[in-house]
């Protein structure tokens, strides 16, 4: 179980990463689909991290961001493309 979490938590970190440097890098833009899809795996994998390690904060903090990247993908139907800006 061990190595799942360290396994989903550094998986999850790169995708949360990923998307922030491809914004901060002009890539994207903050209603691309693979930006919001990103933030929405990376956020949910460290979401079940931290449920496993009953971390209240992280729980709040990356549900909130997964649900609010969801949301987004959702009432924008998310950008199509890659370079969107």
């Amino acid at each position: 179980m061990e190595l799942f979490l360290q396994g989903a938590s550094s998986l999850g970190a790169a995708c949360v990463l990923g998307a922030y440097l491809a914004l901060h890098r002009n890539r994207c833009n903050n209603t691309n689909r693979l930006y919001l899809w990103a933030n929405i795996v990376g956020a949910g994998l460290l979401t079940v991290v931290a449920v496993a390690d009953r971390r209240v904060g992280f729980v709040v903090l990356e549900a909130a961001w997964a649900l609010i990247s969801m949301w987004t993908l959702l009432s924008t139907k998310g950008v199509r493309g890659e370079a969107e800006v």
